[in-house]
């Protein structure tokens, strides 16, 4: 089960994002008024070695993720990784308050029987016990999560093979709603109190997760990312792949790209937003979420964060951790405050270090 892997006082790990189209890596220190950037690091990965989450190619994963522990200014050992996709499913169920950790483990086996569409000799199977129920206090919410065991193990295997030891396997969605810890002071005071949906957005997948009193509440993925934006240059402008993303990231493209190919790409980036956004509001019951995080590589595309704001009239702002609780040498936050925003898996990854763990 996962929770084997959580049974140890916690060391301090580097959290280990694995993408589809580069590793980003990066350890953290705790301070007396947040947390400090240790080292960091990130590594391409070979195009089709990660193809919706699943790790496709180990050798070209683990070649990255070596890159990556070259790069690091670190000795650490100890690397905390997170599953996603369609091989990990999480559902909140309620069961009884009075039931001890081992009575609890034993009906959950149970009810997990009945709730994931696997054999439970495929799964692995952690929880995590939220809090009483709202409804009825007799009852308590408890967080089941499942996911295929060979995506599990495959990433243990290529952490082993690049010399780290797993000490946390973790589900992606709760590893970015962790990471608003430390962008909450961007966020206007009373933030504690209202709901905040963290948005990243990767090459091909983007992760909600929504935020209500420093608890992940709520999170799914969309096939959707700066891959596709990638496509769109290379099949407008007659580009190869390369030439498009090397155009992409230096802004080196036509004058009428903006209408011809971001706005469009934008367009459908807001689509998809407020899809998600209006499944959280119907699952929950809620009006709206009150403030929109935007995070990731595809993020801090040209007027995205002004977009969502005019086109949902919801306060939207790009992630930046470094007007958080994050602090860093002066070097290292020149050199990362660019791109900090697509670190924000890592860092909630590499937060479970400092978080609570069960005995």
């Amino acid at each position: 089960m996962l929770s084997n892997l959580w049974k140890r006082q916690a060391p301090q790990m580097v959290g280990i994002d694995i993408g589809s189209h580069e590793v980003k890596a990066i350890l953290l220190s705790k301070t007396a008024d947040g947390y400090k950037v240790m080292s960091y690091a990130t590594a391409p990965v070979k195009k089709g070695a990660v193809n919706d989450h699943d790790i496709r190619d180990a050798e070209a994963v683990t070649e990255s993720v070596r890159q990556v522990k070259r790069q690091l200014s670190s000795n650490s050992k100890y690397a905390a990784v997170a599953v996603s996709g369609s091989a990990v499913m999480t559902k909140v169920i309620y069961m009884d308050a009075s039931l001890n950790e081992e009575e609890m483990e034993a009906q959950i086996e149970i009810e997990a029987d009945n709730l994931i569409p696997y054999s439970l000799d495929e799964v692995s199977i952690d929880f995590e016990t939220l809090e009483l129920n709202s409804t009825d206090p007799t009852k308590v919410d408890v967080l089941l999560s499942a996911c295929r065991t060979e995506n599990i193990d495959i990433r243990i295997d290529v952490l082993d093979d690049s010399d780290y030891e797993a000490k946390v396997v973790d589900v992606e969605g709760y590893a970015l709603g962790r990471s608003f810890e430390l962008v909450a002071n961007q966020l206007p005071e009373g933030v504690e109190n209202k709901v905040v949906a963290m948005v990243d957005i990767g090459a091909n997948m983007m992760t909600f997760a929504v935020v209500e009193g420093a608890e992940t509440t709520f999170i799914r993925e969309q096939a959707f990312g700066g891959e596709q934006f990638t496509q769109s240059i290379l099949s407008f402008y007659g580009m190869s792949y390369e030439q498009a993303e090397k155009a992409k990231i230096e802004g080196d493209l036509p004058r009428n790209y903006m209408f011809e190919v971001l706005s469009p790409f934008q367009t459908q980036l807001l689509q998809q937003i407020k899809r998600t956004l209006q499944i959280y509001c119907t699952s929950s019951g809620k009006e709206k979420v009150d403030h929109i995080v935007l995070c990731g590589g595809t993020s801090k595309l040209e007027g995205m964060a002004n977009l969502l704001t005019n086109e949902l009239g919801v306060h939207s702002i790009i992630a930046d951790p470094f007007q958080g609780c994050l602090h860093a040498e002066e070097s290292d936050k020149s050199a990362l405050q660019p791109n900090i925003s697509k670190y924000m898996v890592a860092c909630g990854l590499a937060l479970r270090s400092y978080g609570k763990w069960r005995t």
